[in-house]
């Protein structure tokens, strides 16, 4: 078996279901007429329902700002003879709210425009338009996956927690300086000590460890030296 009789077979675009994208932030890129790939399915598989179909997984929209952008989630299913393919993911997005010169416009097609685009990658996966992404045509999607980093939220650092023996350490040093729970917890903005990041407890840790115990007496006066006594003058009471 060839494994890449039907990567082959879909590779190429025709010119006709090409479309050079003018103007705006993905001028000269590459179209594909979306119609142009459920022909291909439909030729290749049979049609939508009975040789191959698509279940929506996921979807979900996205702020960035004043804008916002609808992203769909899919698993499309191919059979070939009388066996069903294992699910072929796909993701798309489209613009909801676009931010223009006049205010903010707004898609009502906006998850259905996604759920096409998310076709689009599920199809591009078995090698259908291989040729356009192969080569040197640019295509939307290089553009579209670039906005979608910038508007998904960006992953939440993982805040590392203190171990029970960093914490015991903590309270042996307040209670050895004197320094009060509260304080401490004012000074790196939590209301636990256990809510303080692996950074705080270093940084704390570092500064009590430079203060003295708290029972600790304090320096003695610097002894005067008889020289530095001044001698005794013969004006102004009550010293006189």
């Amino acid at each position: 078996m060839d494994h890449l009789t039907l990567y082959n077979k879909v590779r190429t675009v025709p010119e006709e279901a090409k479309k050079e994208i003018k103007g705006g932030r993905i001028n000269g890129f590459t179209d594909i007429n979306p119609m142009w790939r459920i022909k291909v399915l439909t030729e290749q598989f049979g049609p939508c329902g009975i040789g191959w179909y698509y279940e929506i997984k996921d979807r979900w929209m996205e702020r960035c700002g004043e804008e916002a952008a609808a992203f769909v989630e899919i698993l499309l299913y191919i059979k070939q003879g009388e066996e069903w393919s294992k699910p072929i993911f796909g993701t798309g997005g489209s613009m909801f709210a676009k931010k223009e010169r006049a205010g903010i416009n707004v898609s009502d097609e906006c998850y259905k425009m996604a759920t096409t685009d998310a076709i689009s990658v599920a199809c591009k996966q078995l090698g259908i338009g291989a040729d356009v992404y192969w080569g040197n045509d640019k295509t939307k999607y290089d553009a579209k996956e670039k906005k979608r980093e910038e508007l998904m939220p960006a992953k939440e650092e993982k805040k590392e927690g203190l171990t029970p023996a960093m914490v015991n350490s903590l309270y042996l040093q307040l209670k050895r300086t004197g320094v009060g729970k509260k304080s401490l917890l004012d000074k790196y903005g939590v209301a636990d000590i256990h809510e303080m990041t692996l950074k705080d407890y270093k940084d704390a840790m570092d500064k009590l460890s430079r203060k003295p115990d708290k029972d600790t007496p304090p320096p003695a006066p610097k002894e005067v030296i008889p020289d530095e006594i001044p001698e005794e003058e013969t004006f102004g009471l009550p010293f006189r």
